[in-house]
């Protein structure tokens, strides 16, 4: 789902941009863009970069506006900075003993929006071309908008043989070899075209064609397409202005399953966690694993609080949403030069150099307490008093009153610093640290306090991927040996297509109108996700749901966290790690589940009778409960008492999908020595393909304190020499 607040979201584009030379007239003289790199950062608290960068400006450039020079500042990884210098000046930079070097900024060739390729999934990437084009994706979401260049079907071959949908989507709706099926439910739309731009970015995200020269106001340039561009999309509109209704999901289910798509990508939720027989995305998901049709569903934008993940399903590949090596972000220069760093996208630019700042504490009206106006409620705002001038508010929803009362502009507070949304106006958000230096500023200054807000700029972001702090968190609080989410993708700041009717900020008077919008929530990462698993299945068609979702969980990569609660498990905040596509066609084995499996365990949870209603059979529980521990998936977590010394056992199976006769060995990797974890047997001989051997891992402790999240973490890895199966395993009390 996209993450949602009274600001917008974003996205964040690729590299880290040293482009373009370009000349610009300086006082009778010509000047190029140089990069002047300085080295790491120094250790010292109190350094600042700006300062430093625009101190040795100044003592090279010959004007008395050394600031005008600068276009851009590196300080968050090393040092550095961009500056339109002559030869004469480059070469005294160049002098200076604190200086590494100075070269000129180079035009680079535009990259693709980047997600995809940071995740591994590049347009050099092998390709099985004539089963994507044969895969279907189903895309259950606001709709989508069929002229968009991401859905083209130029080069497209008729629709498989395969496909029995059809295009239901209203007047004036047009489907082609592309976008092969449209159809919308509720009374609340009479047509499948995205009015808000949702759906139309998931679709694109997940196999959207590649098309050229796209960005956002200039931001995040490159090729935008999805994970399998060749694939074919059927689009089911089930959203509108109010929400989703879950009848219009579980049609969506039924029509998609019925129209024979290969895989479906929902990027939808509840913000409560539901019993797996009241979820409408579980119960359509549970049917079309019986298709043989893998579920992508987003694990939810509650986070960083613990057990607010709301996809739980054992069938459903859960994700979670992390960010990319790029990041957009933008800065406030106080009176006297100081830049603060914020994150959001502003592509608007001031004219002049600064403006007053005035606290919404000061640009009240009586009726509104003293707390209120602080936060710029509604109505607390007097226009006369903000007009020509930025405003300071205590929460984010003072942004949007701030505009709405004609201020110039506004800088809020909000509760991260790692996600950039779209505002509507000359605006920031930032997190408490830097919000209150801005307000002491404002306390503190003897004249009037004045800022400017500058352009959005994009940054290589050396720490990706963490996993966001929106990004909703583990335990699963209905399965809690099930380990929610599954795996972690790009959700932030991710660039796609987007309805050119839909608002790009939901604010009323933002008239802005684009065909390729940011967006950041695990509604970014679902369809990733659905791409990625859709790769899985084009080259290996005959696999089941359960084989192409733990081939993408034992094969994603270690990561770590930003946010957690409370010293949580980080697998419940990334589940088994990032993504990783191209590893994922070739896992080596993979832990396999069929609808039995699922039978029972649903048994564990429901009443014989009700299973067998869901199952469509006499499906029998047995009447010795077994645990839901011992469910073949392809992470391991069991509960424990606090305080009690505990041994629990896991027994998995592994099928061999590599090589015919190959040899794995087990590991166990774990930084803590509160549990002893064993393997048998810790060899497995495999003489052919498809064969299976069980084996059972056993973890022993002492006993988990009672703190909140107690837990011990480790990972099981299986490996031939050539193939590496890792599986998290997370012992954990009991919520």
């Amino acid at each position: 789902m996209t993450k949602h607040g009274a600001i917008l979201f974003s996205y964040i584009f690729p590299t880290f941009i040293l482009l373009s030379i370009f000349l610009c007239k300086a006082i009778d003289e010509d000047r190029k863009v140089y990069i002047v790199y300085l080295g790491s950062l120094p250790d010292n608290v109190v350094y600042s970069p700006l300062s430093h960068h625009l101190g040795l400006l100044e003592k090279v450039v010959e004007s008395n506006s050394a600031a005008n020079f600068l276009t851009r500042s590196y300080k968050r990884s090393f040092s550095g900075f961009a500056a339109k210098l002559t030869d004469r000046e480059r070469e005294r930079l160049a002098n200076m003993k604190e200086v590494v070097s100075v070269f000129p900024s180079r035009m680079l060739h535009p990259q693709t929006t980047r997600s995809w390729d940071f995740i591994g999934l590049n347009e050099q990437t092998k390709r099985n071309a004539g089963n994507e084009s044969d895969t279907i994706i189903g895309v259950i979401d606001s709709g989508i908008w069929p002229e968009s260049e991401s859905f083209k079907d130029d080069g497209f071959s008729p629709p498989p043989k395969k496909w029995k949908g059809a295009c239901e989507g209203g007047k004036n709706f047009t489907c082609n070899k592309k976008l092969i099926g449209a159809r919308f439910y509720g009374s609340f739309t009479d047509s499948a075209r995205d009015e808000r731009g949702h759906g139309t970015h998931t679709a694109s995200t997940a196999a959207g064609n590649a098309v050229k020269d796209v960005s956002f106001y200039g931001l995040a340039n490159g090729t935008a397409r999805g994970g399998v561009p060749t694939a074919r999309i059927a689009s089911y509109k089930v959203c509108g202005d109010v929400g989703c209704p879950s009848e219009a999901i579980l049609a969506a289910f039924d029509d998609a399953i019925a129209d024979g798509v290969d895989i479906i990508t929902i990027s939808l939720g509840s913000q409560d966690v539901i019993s797996l027989q009241n979820d409408p995305i579980a119960i359509g998901a549970f049917h079309a694993m019986t298709k043989g049709i893998l579920t992508s569903n987003s694990a939810g934008n509650s986070g960083p609080s613990n057990a607010t993940v709301a996809s739980v399903a054992p069938w459903i590949l859960t994700a979670a949403a992390s960010s990319t090596d790029r990041r957009i972000f933008d800065k406030v220069i106080l009176g006297k030069g100081t830049a603060i760093v914020g994150a959001s996208v502003n592509t608007f630019k001031l004219n002049g150099t600064s403006f007053p700042l005035i606290y919404g504490k000061e640009a009240s009206s009586q009726s509104c307490s003293e707390l209120e106006a602080g936060n710029c409620l509604a109505g607390c705002l007097e226009s006369g008093l903000v007009k020509g001038k930025v405003v300071l508010c205590d929460l984010d929803i003072g942004l949007n009153m701030a505009y709405r009362s004609g201020a110039l502009g506004s800088i809020v507070r909000v509760d991260w610093d790692d996600d950039s949304q779209i505002l509507p106006f000359p605006a920031t958000t930032l997190s408490d640290k830097e919000y209150n230096v801005i307000k002491s500023y404002y306390k503190n200054s003897t004249r009037d306090a004045r800022v400017n807000i500058l352009r959005s700029e994009v940054e290589r972001d050396a720490a990706a991927p963490l996993v966001a702090s929106f990004s909703s968190r583990g335990p699963n609080s209905i399965l809690p040996e099930i380990i929610k989410p599954d795996i972690s993708a790009p959700g932030v700041s991710i660039l796609a297509a987007f309805s050119p009717i839909a608002s790009i900020t939901d604010n009323p008077q933002d008239t802005r109108h684009v065909k390729y919008s940011i967006l950041s929530g695990t509604s970014m990462s679902c369809p990733h996700v659905a791409g990625a698993a859709a790769y899985v299945k084009t080259f290996h068609p005959d696999w089941s749901p359960a084989a192409i979702k733990s081939s993408l969980m034992t094969t994603a990569s270690p990561m770590n966290v930003s946010y957690s609660s409370h010293n949580a498990a980080g697998e419940f905040a990334y589940g088994s790690g990032h993504i990783n596509p191209v590893r994922a066609i070739d896992p080596g084995l993979v832990y396999e589940a069929s609808k039995e499996d699922y039978i029972q365990l649903l048994c564990l949870v429901l009443d014989q009778a009700s299973v067998r209603l869901i199952s469509g059979d006499n499906s029998t529980c047995s009447t010795k409960k077994g645990s839901l521990q011992d469910h073949n998936y392809p992470s391991l977590a069991a509960v424990v008492t606090p305080n009690k010394s505990f041994s629990v056992t896991f027994h998995r199976t592994l099928k061999n999908v590599g090589l015919a006769n190959s040899t794995y060995n087990a590991k166990i990797l774990a930084d803590s020595t509160q549990v002893d974890i064993k393997v048998v047997p810790q060899v497995l001989c495999f003489k052919s393909l498809n064969e299976e051997k069980t084996f059972a891992v056993t973890a022993v402790g002492k006993g988990l304190s009672d703190e909140q999240q107690a837990h011990v973490s480790a990972s099981l890895v299986w490996s031939d020499g050539i193939h590496s199966v890792r599986s998290p395993i997370v012992i954990h009390k009991k919520l």
